[in-house]
């Protein structure tokens, strides 16, 4: 009997239309042109992100800096051309002299559009409630941005298109789609619970709409995402040669197309984000965002092709045994397959994937594999 699918009958055959290899897989063209190969293929998966205009390098404002737990800290904000501004926060060693290499943190998604970059960077803010529970589910208790810099980092955390000071505001929205939710505040657990259930409600509202503009959700997400990079590699305490990227889930969706198109990140890490296209058509679109599509790609590359679009440049993927997220084969296939990009490209010990027990998560193991890379990779 056959396997069941989240639509029925026809998850074979929509996993069917997602070819292994796709077109323009250097799977299926080993001796093209490693460089060529990226190049072509960069352009073809940038027309399909249809990304939209972001202006120039963001002028950051500095809202406050100081000393904290060893680090300094700079909170920032930032304007694009669109949208409510940005905020950020920067850390580095407080004793740091001279260019540090960079690294970007991406936050995750986890259901929670409330909160962006505080997820995984403190400040000497008190740490919301919300957060402390959601750090200790994903991350083993702590702001590894923060841990991070204390080694010897440049980090960069940004709030994403749709978080926290960039997300939807209800205020903005017509009140029948409000259905009655109110204002989230930081001193009303309840009031972000509302809001993030609404928002994850909104999310095929917004999909919908980017698509109906012209652009996609990857596609504004790497703009966005690629404008916080400018601000990272602009600062003089940054040494732009050597720039990272890491995050978990959503973090690691928006390092697969951070790290596979723009020719800046130097080493990235993607943890629990890396599976197929076929895997999401037939058995785990349920389980995800609308963040993750982009139309017309997967019949000419997978999914983790589009980080292997950075090879040779090194990559780490970190997947969880249990992660219900994917299936345990989705992540295995993925594996294989950027194991079979970098060996077409002869350069398979830029590539490595690590394994571990336990559900969705980037916790303090993890982080010390990410770190350990990017000391070997970044240095």
């Amino acid at each position: 009997m056959p396997e069941k699918s989240m639509i029925g009958a026809y998850g074979d055959w929509a996993a069917s239309l997602a070819p292994d290899p796709g077109t323009r897989s250097l799977r299926s063209q080993p001796d093209q042109d490693v460089d060529a190969w990226r190049a072509e293929t960069r352009e073809y998966v940038s027309d399909r992100l249809a990304r939209p205009e972001t202006g120039g390098t963001p002028v950051p404002r500095t809202e406050r800096t100081y000393e904290s737990d060893g680090l300094h800290v700079e909170e920032l904000t930032w304007e694009l051309p669109y949208g409510p501004p940005t905020d950020a926060v920067f850390l580095r060693p407080a004793n740091a002299t001279g260019p540090l290499p960079g690294v970007l943190g991406l936050h995750d998604h986890g259901g929670q559009k409330y909160f962006g970059h505080r997820k995984i960077a403190d400040t000497d803010a008190d740490i919301h409630p919300t957060i402390a529970e959601h750090r200790e589910q994903c991350y083993g208790g702590r702001a590894w941005a923060n841990e991070l810099a204390k080694q010897g980092y440049a980090v960069l955390v940004h709030d994403a298109f749709a978080f926290a000071s960039r997300r939807v505001r209800l205020a903005d929205v017509p009140t029948d789609l409000r259905d009655g939710t109110p204002e989230p505040r930081d001193d009303d657990p309840a009031s972000i619970d509302a809001y993030d259930a609404w928002a994850a409600a909104h999310e095929s509202t917004m999909a919908k709409s980017l698509f109906a503009a012209g652009t996609t959700w990857p596609g504004v997400f790497l703009a966005e995402d690629q404008r916080a990079l400018d601000v990272l590699c602009d600062r003089e305490e940054v040494d732009d040669s050597h720039i990272g990227c890491a995050g978990l889930s959503g973090g690691g969706l928006r390092t697969v197309f951070l790290g596979g198109m723009d020719p800046r990140i130097d080493s990235a890490v993607c943890a629990g984000m890396m599976t197929t296209w076929r895997d999401y058509a037939r058995n785990k679109s349920a389980t995800h965002t609308w963040m993750c599509y982009l139309p017309g790609c997967p019949s000419v590359l997978d999914y983790s092709e589009v980080l292997g679009l950075r090879v040779p440049a090194p990559t780490l993927v970190l997947n969880n045994h249990s992660d219900p997220l994917f299936t345990h084969r989705g992540m295995e296939r993925a594996d294989e397959i950027l194991s079979a990009v970098y060996d077409a490209a002869g350069t398979s010990e830029a590539y490595e994937c690590r394994w571990y027990d336990g559900e969705h998560k980037f916790d303090r193991e993890m982080q010390v594999t990410a770190f350990d890379w990017f000391e070997d990779t970044l240095s």
